[in-house]
C-alpha cells in the first residue's frame, strides 16, 4: 500500500523547517564553488551565447552541459536586482554580501525542485499497515532522510552547490518509474542529464531497464521476455523524448558548430585519475597501496628512488601521474572497470526487471560502481548512490543496513570539505544529529527482525571516531604536520574507501542471492 502524502501536514512543515535551518548559514564559510557560479552567472548574462564555451578570464570556465548555463542565465535575470557587480565577468572573487545573499537564496529556492521530488518519493513507498505513530511511518522517515540528508545540506548551503536542485530531477524521475509513468520518467531523467552529466553514471541503468520493461509490453509466464512484444511505436516515443531534450539544450551549439568546444569542457581528461582530495573509492586504495609497494621496493633494494616518479598523486594536486610499481590507469581503463562493475546489475535487470524496485536497485548499483571505478570522481558523488538508496532502505530491513554503512562513511568523508575552525562544531554536530536518527528511526522501523548491522560493522563506524581525533587533534600536534600535511586527506579517503567498497559488495551480494532465492521459488 502506498503512503498518502498529499492529505497530511507534517510534509508541508518538515519542509519549512528545513529550508529555514538552510538560511541560517547564508554567511558561513563557502568554498570556491561560490565564485565558479557567480561567474558562469555573469557568462550567462554579458556575454552572447558563441562565447559562454570558449570564455576563460576566469580559471572556473564553464563546463557544465548547456541546459544548467540556460539555467544560471535565468539567474542572472534575478542577480540583476541584487547587485550588476556580480554579472561582471573580470569582477574575479566578487562576493559582495548581496552577492551572497543572492546565491545563497538561489539555492534555497531551487530546492523546491528537490522537496516536490521527496513528497513524490513518499508518496511511492509501500506501507503493509499504517503505523499510528507519524515517526514510525517509512514514509515519514523517508521524507527525513532526504529533505535532512546530512550530505546534501553541507555540499550545498555551506560549501555551495546546486544539487539539490539536481537531486530533485532524478528523483522526480526515479518516482515516476515506481508509479509506472516510464515516459515521464525519462523525461525527466533527459533533463538532469542535460543539466549535469555525472549523471551519465546511472544512465545504463536508465537504458536497460526502459528498453525492458517499456519497448517491450509482456514478458512469459516465467517472468522471461517475450520477444515478440517489441513495440516500435514505443522506442520510437522515448527516442523523442530523450533527443528533443537533447537537443533543446545542445542544438544552438551544434548549429555554431562548437560541439566539439562544448565537449571537450565537458570532459577534460587531463585532469587525472583522482580528484586533489582522493574520492574514498577503488583508486584510492589502489593509490595507497602503489605508494606502499613502492616504498617497500625502495627498502629491500628492488626498486632505484631517482628513477621513481614524484609523489604527486599525494601532493594534492588535480594532475595526471604515474603509478611507480602497479600499472598506471588511462581513462579508457577506467571506463572499462566501470562497465565491468555494472554488468551483473544490468544483466539482473535485464532478466527479473522486478519492477520499478528492481531498476532502483541497479540505478543504486551503477552510481556506487561509476562511484569506486571512474576516472576523476570528487568525493560528492556518493551522494548519487546514498540518495535513491534512502528509499529501499525504509522498506527493507537488509538495505537498511547497507544505508547505515554507505550514508555514514559517505557522509564522513564529505568532512575535509568544511576545513575552517568556525565550521567544525556544525558539520560535527549535524552529521551526529543525522546519524542517530538514521540508526534509530530504521531500527524503530524494523524493531523485531534482529540487528541491522554485524558487530564487526558497528566497530568500523566506530572507527570513524579514532580518525576524526587522528586527524584533527594528534596529527595537527605532530611534527608530520609540516612535512605531510596530506596525511590527514589520506587516512580520511583510505579509511572511507573500505567502508564504501564493503557497501558496494553488500550491494552485490543482496542483489545477487535476492535473484537466487526467486528463481528457487518458481521452481
Amino acid at each position: 500500500m502506498a503512503a498518502p502524502v498529499e492529505s497530511s501536514g507534517w510534509f508541508p512543515a518538515l519542509a519549512i523547517a528545513v529550508s529555514l535551518l538552510k538560511c541560517l548559514f547564508i554567511n558561513a564559510y563557502h568554498s570556491t564553488d561560490f565564485e565558479v557560479h557567480r561567474n558562469w552567472l555573469a557568462i550567462t548574462h554579458s556575454l552572447p551565447i558563441s562565447r559562454w564555451y570558449y570564455e576563460n578570464t576566469s580559471e572556473w570556465t564553464l563546463d557544465y552541459p548547456p541546459l544548467f548555463a540556460w539555467f544560471e542565465y535565468g539567474l542572472s535575470q534575478a542577480a540583476v536586482h541584487f547587485d550588476r557587480g556580480m554579472l561582471v565577468v573580470e569582477n574575479l572573487n566578487y562576493a559582495s554580501p548581496a552577492t551572497i545573499l543572492f546565491q545563497r537564496l538561489s539555492v534555497v529556492f531551487a530546492d523546491l525542485v528537490f522537496i516536490y521530488a521527496v513528497k513524490e518519493c513518499c508518496t511511492t513507498v509501500r506501507e503493509e499497515k499504517a503505523a499510528k505513530d507519524l515517526l514510525r511511518r517509512p514514509c515519514f522517515v523517508l521524507a527525513v532522510l532526504l529533505l535532512w540528508n546530512f550530505g546534501l545540506f553541507i555540499v550545498d548551503h555551506i560549501h555551495f552547490q546546486y544539487n539539490g536542485f539536481l537531486f530533485g530531477f532524478l528523483l522526480l524521475s526515479v518516482a515516476r518509474h515506481l508509479q509506472a509513468r516510464h515516459l515521464e520518467g525519462a523525461l525527466w531523467f533527459s533533463i538532469v542529464l542535460n543539466l549535469k552529466h555525472i549523471n551519465l553514471y546511472v544512465a545504463p541503468a536508465y537504458g536497460i531497464y526502459l528498453l525492458r520493461c517499456f519497448c517491450f509490453t509482456q514478458d512469459n509466464t516465467d517472468g522471461s521476455l517475450r520477444w515478440r512484444s517489441f513495440s516500435p511505436v514505443r522506442l520510437v516515443s522515448l527516442g523523442a523524448v530523450v533527443l528533443s531534450v537533447t537537443a533543446a539544450s545542445f542544438g544552438p551549439f551544434v548549429a555554431m558548430g562548437q560541439l566539439p568546444q562544448v565537449l571537450s569542457r565537458l570532459f577534460p581528461f587531463k585532469r587525472g585519475l583522482c580528484h586533489a582530495y582522493w574520492a574514498p573509492n577503488f583508486w584510492a586504495l589502489y593509490n595507497v597501496l602503489d605508494k606502499a609497494l613502492s616504498m617497500l621496493g625502495v627498502r629491500l633494494g628492488l626498486l632505484d628512488v631517482a628513477g621513481l616518479p614524484k609523489a604527486s598523486m599525494t601532493g594534492g594536486l588535480v594532475q595526471e601521474f604515474q603509478h611507480a610499481v602497479l600499472p598506471s590507469v588511462s581513462p579508457p581503463t577506467a571506463l572499462l572497470c566501470t562497465l565491468l562493475a555494472m554488468l551483473p546489475a544490468l544483466w539482473c535487470v535485464w532478466r527479473r526487471p522486478c519492477g520499478g524496485r528492481g531498476f532502483l536497485r541497479c540505478l543504486v548499483q551503477c552510481a556506487l560502481a561509476s562511484f569506486m571505478f571512474s576516472w576523476h570522481v570528487h568525493e560528492k558523488a556518493v551522494l548519487l548512490a546514498v540518495l535513491p538508496l534512502s528509499i529501499l532502505a525504509v522498506e527493507s530491513r537488509r538495505d537498511a543496513g547497507i544505508f547505515l554503512m554507505l550514508a555514514t562513511t559517505g557522509h564522513y568523508s564529505l568532512f575535509p570539505l568544511l576545513f575552517t575552525p568556525a565550521e567544525f562544531p556544525i558539520k560535527v554536530l549535524l552529521m551526529l544529529l543525522f546519524t542517530i536518527y538514521s540508526f534509530s528511526a530504521l531500527r524503530n522501523l524494523f524493531s523485531g527482525e534482529g540487528s541491522l548491522l554485524h558487530p564487526l560493522e558497528a566497530l568500523y563506524l566506530l572507527g570513524l571516531v579514532a580518525v576524526e581525533v587522528l586527524c584533527e587533534v594528534v596529527f595537527p600536534l605532530s611534527p608530520w604536520q609540516q612535512t605531510l600535511p596530506f596525511v590527514p586527506l589520506l587516512v580520511t579517503s583510505v579509511y572511507c574507501a573500505l567502508g564504501v567498497s564493503y557497501s558496494f559488495v553488500r550491494l552485490y551480494v543482496s542483489l545477487l542471492t535476492q535473484e537466487v532465492t526467486e528463481k528457487t521459488k518458481r521452481l
